[in-house]
């Protein structure tokens, strides 16, 4: 059995595998075969065994419908089957002398076996063998010669020469093909792969359909470096390359005993990076607002982008680089340090820019205060009284409530009273508030010191008269009624002059009654140990009476300062 699947292997070796032809297999597995052994040889092909037709030396042979014959005579012999058609030849020899091969294939890292064999295996001495008329080795005793490892260019033409008693001989020409055990590698795998992306290589080599399961190892390399093997399967995955994994690739096949070694050509790989994009800001305390004093963490997010990738800090209006890595951490804002923040990558090939973050930073309010208008801290009932609250500092939106004897009566800055009355008097306090972020986490309040207000009724005037000041306005005072009675004397006595009125020390008459006001207004902000006259009036008025002479002149008087 061992010699029909030799046989087999060696019809190969003619080109039968892969396709539908017929095969001539011989037993002993040597060739050519020699007629003293005994030759069998078997035909296989489609069809039936009876369908089968033998030639010898291109003649029909009387042995139709076998498969299978013993040769006893010297030819070169075919068979024909009508499903695979013609056999390849096959030689019988009865020469005096005969080299001989295997008659299986023969592939790289073989052994190949020449033996030189007499007639009737008659005694061979001196023996010689040649390949392609070049003298391989002179053999003294013995007829075989074997050639280990084989190569594909071992393959040509041998023969032997030898002594058989007193002459020699030469045998006939053998010729020898060494198929490949696997083809050269290819190495395929994307040349420009980019950063961070599987790099997949296939080290493709196609095994001799003469042995299709030949065990094969792959040895995979960079510039030289082994990079992954030996292994069984043709297939390297890098996971995830990065620009250090450039180079030049190469793969190499080897036969399990590493008899038999191939290398692919170099496959040039060059690993591009990939530009950074997709940035974006984080920051703490989220949507960007920050109180005066506190901590700012802004954090530079890369959705894709291969490095090693450098992070810089910019802030608008500020040509000073911030600082460097993906946070940037500032421990203690200030006011100047609102804005519009972003961050730059880069990759050493690419730079991008991320969209700007917009920073606030809040300032509490603080030192609230009121001021009033008019300036004076008690008013008359019904004069319209304005309060204005207002805050040192403070980050806008800031919002006044109003407390009026520690009750909230109003909302605003400004709080206006139009028309005052004695109960508007009392305690007043603003409370100023702004807080941080919108949902208001944080409420910074600040509140006003109290202002005393004392509304007084109308008609109620105060006097006050202390020292110096009392005395001037007395004596101001006093010489306004003696100017004003001198006046009112003058006249009094021309009209009694001409109207001849009874005696001067009767009252007036009906309709010619005298009325007399002085006002005195204290002034506003005025030390309470001083009183101001403020535009002092007398003033005349003359009524008439129910019983006035038409004919008579009326007089008009007006005031005197």
């Amino acid at each position: 059995m061992a010699g029909k699947v030799a046989l087999l292997l060696w019809a190969q070796t003619l080109g039968l595998v892969g396709a539908q032809t017929t095969q001539l297999l011989v037993d002993p597995p040597w060739r050519p075969a020699v007629l003293w052994d005994q030759v069998t040889l078997t035909c296989q092909g489609s069809g039936t065994a009876s369908a089968t037709t033998w030639y010898k030396d291109g003649q029909h042979w009387g042995q139709q419908g076998r498969d299978r014959i013993t040769v006893t005579k010297s030819g070169t012999y075919t068979c024909y089957r009508p499903g695979t058609g013609l056999s390849p030849p096959m030689r019988v020899l009865d020469d005096l002398l005969v080299l001989q091969v295997p008659a299986q294939a023969l592939l790289e890292g073989d052994t190949l076996t020449l033996r030189c064999r007499g007639r009737q295996d008659n005694p061979v001495t001196r023996v010689q063998f040649f390949w392609d008329e070049k003298d391989l080795r002179w053999f003294l005793r013995g007829t075989e010669l074997s050639l280990s490892l084989l190569k594909l260019h071992h393959s040509g033409h041998y023969r032997c020469k030898g002594w058989m008693s007193t002459h020699g001989s030469q045998s006939a020409a053998v010729t020898v093909r060494v198929h490949e055990l696997f083809s050269v590698p290819v190495l395929e795998g994307p040349p420009e792969p980019t950063e961070g992306s599987p790099l997949a290589l296939s080290c493709l080599s196609t095994p001799s359909p003469l042995r299709p399961r030949v065990p094969l190892l792959h040895v995979f390399y960079r510039d030289g470096q082994v990079v992954g093997g030996p292994q069984g399967s043709p297939q390297l995955l890098l996971p995830a390359v990065g620009v250090s994994h450039s180079g030049n690739y190469s793969c190499e096949v080897r036969s399990k005993g590493g008899t038999v070694r191939k290398s692919s050509a170099r496959l040039h790989i060059s690993v591009h990076s990939v530009p950074p994009s997709g940035m974006s800001l984080l920051v703490q305390p989220p949507g960007g607002q920050v109180a005066l004093g506190d901590s700012l963490v802004l954090s530079c997010a890369v959705a894709s982008g291969t490095g090693p990738l450098s992070f810089s800090w910019h802030r608008e209006g500020s040509g000073a680089l911030l600082g460097i890595g993906p946070r940037l951490e500032l421990w203690h804002v200030g006011d100047n340090d609102s804005g519009q923040y972003w961050c730059r990558v880069s990759n050493g090939d690419s730079v991008a820019e991320s969209d700007p973050l917009n920073v606030t930073v809040v300032v509490p309010v603080a030192n609230a205060t009121i001021s009033l208008s008019p300036l004076a801290h008690q008013v008359h009932a019904g004069d319209p009284v304005t309060l204005r609250c207002s805050v040192q500092v403070g980050s806008v939106p800031v919002t006044f409530t109003w407390l009026h004897n520690g009750q909230e009566v109003a909302q605003g800055p400004l709080l206006e009273l139009r028309d005052v009355d004695v109960g508007h008097s009392g305690t007043y306090q603003c409370v100023a508030t702004n807080q941080l972020g919108q949902d208001g986490h944080r409420v910074f309040r600040a509140l006003s010191p109290e202002l005393a207000l004392e509304v007084t009724p109308r008609g109620h005037r105060n006097t006050v008269a202390a020292g110096v000041g009392g005395a001037l306005l007395f004596l101001v005072l006093l010489t306004g009624v003696i100017v004003a009675w001198h006046r009112w004397h003058r006249v009094a006595t021309r009209k009694h002059q001409e109207r001849s009125p009874p005696d001067p020390l009767a009252p007036p008459e009906e309709g010619e009654v005298l009325y007399t006001q002085i006002v005195i207004t204290k002034s506003a902000g005025a030390s309470p140990c001083a009183t101001t006259l403020q535009d002092p009036q007398v003033t005349y008025a003359e009524l008439q009476g129910p019983q006035r002479r038409p004919q008579e002149p009326i007089d008009i008087y007006g005031n005197v300062l």
